[in-house]
């Protein structure tokens, strides 16, 4: 049975459950209810254990006279007065709440909290596509898929540090632009529909984010125009390639099952134009996208990241459609690139279908890869 204490409000828990056809509503509850406190009793031993490491660590001014040299982000800088230095290489601050943030950290300005959270390589989420917390979606929505701009700022902000430059060259309408806008990055747009790019500057605008510099073309010429980069890049160094690619010829397919429902039973190519990598064949769109990575990699950092969203078609007889591991395999071979894994974004927000139904199993994909390779040098 469920507590009469529960913290949570059962009533309006009960209502949604069944609402959506839940049977045994109290059994579900009471999972929700034991995950809920598993979680809280982790947290409480981990702030037990922080407070032990604070009490034993050393004063930071007894260690730093300033924080002058050391590049500290804000939110370190704020409660510096409270900070203490743990551990034999001194390179680690920790405050009494047990957050912790590592001075020589070239990477991003998180704490070690945060970048543990990061690094489960499966979550989910369910952003709104309503009011203020859309982010601009009611604009961004002529894409068909846009990618929402909190769960970019995310990666962005674990991938890099402020200021630092973030390049999409399949921008779409931007939702990699706006991220970087919520989190105090620089980011570069390219994309074949000018649609898309003015959907994306109205976005920005409503958000109340800046604006940031963009192209329309192919990708592949504008890399091979030496100049045209450097006018980008006002010779700075990208550190985060940011893309969601078209993935080969999928939007040109006409829509069966569900879809239908959604875009009516044409294609819905995101351009005509044939060099759009939405529109070639599936051994051309991997070939084109090995080589726009190819020609990205002199304009990056060293050790820069390049991360992508990429999704499986369903498989069809004896051919598997594992795109994310063709990716994998094709990105591998560029030698001066090393695949470094993956995260599974799942989003609860999308709809559900009866695929197959009644007669075979077909999977609803609710789920994409983001992939990460890594510069060498």
């Amino acid at each position: 049975m469920v507590s009469k204490k529960s913290f949570l409000d059962l009533e309006k828990i009960k209502t949604e459950l069944l609402k959506y056809g839940v049977k045994d509503v109290n059994s579900e509850i009471g999972k929700i209810e034991k995950q809920i406190k598993s979680a809280l009793n982790s947290c409480k031993e981990k702030n037990k254990i922080a407070r032990k490491q604070y009490k034993n660590a050393i004063p930071f001014s007894e260690i730093y006279d300033s924080i002058d040299k050391l590049n500290l982000p804000d939110w370190v800088q704020k409660k510096i007065n409270s900070a203490r230095i743990f551990g034999k290489s001194k390179q680690m601050i920790i405050f009494p709440d047990g957050e912790k943030y590592q001075i020589n950290n070239p990477l991003n300005n998180l704490s070690g909290g945060d970048w543990l959270n990061f690094t489960t390589s499966v979550f989910s989420t369910f952003y709104t596509t309503k009011g203020k917390d859309s982010y601009a979606h009611k604009i961004r929505k002529i894409h068909p898929s846009p990618k929402p701009p909190q769960l970019m700022r995310e990666i962005i902000e674990f991938f890099t540090k402020e200021n630092e430059i973030i390049f999409d060259y399949f921008m779409g309408v931007g939702g990699s632009l706006l991220g970087a806008g919520l989190s105090k990055r620089k980011a570069i747009g390219i994309d074949l529909n000018e649609k898309f790019i003015k959907a994306y500057k109205n976005a920005a605008k409503e958000i109340g984010v800046d604006i940031f510099p963009t192209k329309c073309g192919d990708c592949l010429e504008i890399f091979n125009n030496e100049k045209e980069m450097k006018s980008l890049l006002n010779n700075e160094k990208i550190s985060l390639v940011l893309l969601d690619p078209p993935y080969a010829n999928m939007m040109n397919k006409e829509k069966t099952g569900g879809d239908i429902a959604i875009y009516g039973n044409n294609a819905t190519p995101f351009t005509n134009d044939e060099r759009d990598f939405g529109n070639l064949k599936q051994t051309v769109f991997f070939d084109s996208l090995k080589q726009s990575v190819e020609f990205v990699l002199p304009y990056m950092k060293k050790h820069g990241y390049i991360v992508l969203f990429i999704k499986d078609l369903q498989p069809n007889k004896k051919e598997l459609n594992l795109l994310h591991a063709d990716i994998i395999k094709k990105l591998n071979e560029i030698p001066n690139l090393n695949y470094k894994g993956l995260r599974i974004w799942a989003d609860r927000s999308a709809k559900l279908f009866p695929y197959g139904y009644p007669f075979s199993f077909v999977a609803n994909q609710i789920h994409q890869y983001i992939l990460v390779f890594r510069k060498k040098k």
